[in-house]
């Protein structure tokens, strides 16, 4: 039955205007994340920047700033938010959060990526 309820979240949010996927359990973890800072000004902010060892390196911070070209798409009361010129390189990625012994952080599912390195630090 919870697999029902999350894949059914899972297709709602496939449409969301940013074309990321932001999942329950890291919504949840960036909620808590906000709330320690004791701000409700901020957004999880996700870019594509140049660098590391394939390329292209994935930056996620929060953020209080709007840019011109901003696409901006809310789960669950989180707002996340992603720039015009990264929001190709990201179509169809699912942000997800892990808290296991072997895995700590949020992780990033993206389609687009061909290659990536070891450290799973950057793609291309």
């Amino acid at each position: 039955m919870s697999t029902e309820a999350h894949t059914e979240s899972t297709e709602a949010t496939t449409a969301a205007p940013t074309g990321v996927i932001l999942t329950d359990v890291a919504a949840t973890k960036v909620k808590a994340l906000i709330e320690q800072e004791g701000r409700d000004d901020l957004r999880l902010r996700i870019a594509v920047q140049p660098g590391g060892c394939s390329g292209l390196r994935y930056q996620l911070f929060f953020d209080e700033r709007s840019l011109d070209g901003d696409i901006v798409s809310d789960f669950d009361g989180v707002e996340v938010v992603v720039d015009r010129m990264s929001s190709p390189y990201l179509a169809g990625a699912t942000i997800d959060f892990a808290d296991r012994i072997d895995a700590q952080g949020f992780t990033i599912d993206n389609p687009n990526a061909q290659n990536s390195c070891a450290c799973g630090d950057s793609f291309h």
